[in-house]
């Protein structure tokens, strides 16, 4: 008597049953979704209230208008074309390229600011209404994740200049003596550094251009290079390069606002117009006095304590340590140039790196515990960071004098405490890798199949086509006995 097979739900990639844990993730992402929602609103409000727009207007308007940056938008296209299929790309590609076409005639035709980009972001949004109106299930969602992955590199950039001009409005006096006399600990590194680019100019500084400019550029291609896999799968990496660059570009500005520094080169050199103390930058050290809040224009941004760019190329060194040898190299030239153009161009002091650095580990650490779960090493390495984060901030902020006048104490001092937070995470990231590589248990291994098995199962009759797909997808047969979980669907 033959009898309906029974209907397996199709597990997880860590064998479980999708009901148990499907449901908090939703209400996490659910959860996170609303709150970026809700802070994007604040922030067009206090953006409206001083006089221009803010990030939701900005992005909304180049569904139309001329975008400011074509490249960032078809960046944020490959980000979300990571849930697609091959065939998916090209015929997105092409739908952008078209749209892009359309624009720029009827531009031409009207005389008005040409630009390109409004094709990537149509494709992005046309990716969220398939998701929506003609998928289910896990694939709804995966296209929606890389619809908001696509959408918050978009967002985030025009999150950050418009917290930049929220500091420049807010902010009328900035603290650079106080960091510039906290710097003499350090040996007055811009100052050192913007001397060896002056001798070494213009090779030097048209290679640091680039490699300061192009950031974004270097930490798009590692972070495709993670999610390469993401269509063949169907699922995101736990943890991604993307994750930690979108959380300090949030966080990072917040800190700008408790405490605004504009740079040497601005503060202390030609660039900082009638409201530099004096043009010092980098030929003479600023002398060593009482500081005080310096007053300055509402248009420089107060985007220095700490070194965001800094952050940025230390998370891109840490995630480009587990591609090829290329990347790996690459990684460690980002991050040397990314440290010696801040210090050289006159953006940031050697105390804004130090402290870009330990904040860069501290949210790399938060982000990867939270996404492999918290341990005691991940939590010892974020109080670490915090502690020393804020003690570098205070110690700017009140002991600047003494810093500069003992130099042979707080300057090794520095360089210890920023050193043992990268022990720590070193350590705590080290450790997790390894019980990452570790089986997991409960889960079993893959056994082989024997040559006499395998062949008996070739001359079987073959099943209906519904249960062969199920078989495959689940890792299981009609009487539920776990096979390989290790098995992928290969959809593309």
């Amino acid at each position: 008597m033959i009898t309906e097979p029974t209907r397996i739900p199709p597990r997880d990639d860590r064998g479980t049953q999708p009901a148990p844990w499907r449901r908090p993730r939703v209400v996490l992402w659910t959860a996170a979704g609303v709150a970026t929602l809700g802070f994007l609103v604040a922030l067009e409000i206090v953006a409206r209230g001083y006089g221009f727009s803010g990030p939701i207007t900005e992005q909304s308007r180049e569904v139309i208008f001329a975008p400011e940056s074509g490249p960032l938008l078809y960046g944020g296209l490959a980000l979300t074309m990571v849930v697609l299929t091959w065939r998916q790309r090209l015929i997105a590609l092409g739908i952008a390229a078209g749209v892009d076409v359309a624009f720029f005639l009827v531009r031409w035709a009207l005389d008005a600011d040409m630009n390109f980009g409004n094709g990537a972001l149509w494709v992005v949004l046309g990716v969220a209404v398939l998701g929506l109106t003609r998928r289910t299930g896990q694939e709804r969602l995966l296209l929606l994740k890389g619809t908001g992955l696509g959408l918050l590199l978009v967002a985030g950039h025009k999150t950050g200049d418009t917290w930049l001009l929220i500091t420049s409005k807010t902010r009328a006096t900035v603290l650079d003596a106080y960091v510039a006399a906290a710097d003499h600990a350090l040996a007055d590194p811009s100052w050192l550094v913007g001397r060896f680019l002056n001798a070494t100019a213009p090779v030097s500084t048209g290679i640091l251009h680039v490699v300061y400019g192009q950031l974004p550029l270097a930490a798009a291609l590692v972070g495709l290079y993670q999610l390469r896999r993401v269509a063949v799968e169907r699922r995101f990496p736990a943890h991604h390069l993307v994750r930690t660059f979108l959380v300090i570009g949030l966080f990072g500005p917040a800190i700008y606002m408790i405490f605004p520094v504009v740079g040497p080169v601005f503060a202390y050199g030609t660039d900082g117009g009638a409201w530099a103390t004096a043009n010092l930058w980098p030929d003479v050290l600023p002398p060593v006095t009482d500081p005080q809040p310096i007053p300055f224009d509402g248009i420089t941004p107060r985007n220095c304590m700490p070194s965001l760019h800094t952050a940025w190329a230390v998370t891109l060194f840490i995630h480009s340590r587990d591609g090829s040898r290329a990347m790996r190299w690459a990684g460690t030239f980002w991050l040397v140039g990314t440290l010696t153009a801040t210090l050289g161009f006159g953006y940031h002091y050697g105390a804004d790196l130090l402290a870009g650095v330990v904040f860069a580990l501290t949210i790399e650490t938060a982000m990867r515990c939270s996404a492999h779960g918290w341990d005691r090493a991940g939590v010892r390495v974020v109080a670490l960071g915090l502690t020393v984060f804020a003690a570098q901030l205070a110690s700017y902020r009140w002991l600047p004098t003494e810093m500069a006048a003992r130099p042979w104490l707080y300057g090794p001092l520095l360089l210890l405490v920023t050193g043992a937070v990268i022990y720590a995470y070193v350590r705590a990231a080290r450790a997790a890798r390894e019980r990452e590589r570790e089986p997991k248990p409960g889960v079993p291994r893959q056994r082989p199949v024997p040559e006499a098995e395998a062949s008996a199962s070739a001359s079987a009759e073959p099943t209906d086509s519904a249960g062969a797909a199920e078989t495959a997808t689940t890792g299981t047969g009609t009487t539920g006995e776990s096979g390989a979980t290790d098995a992928k669907p290969e959809l593309v």
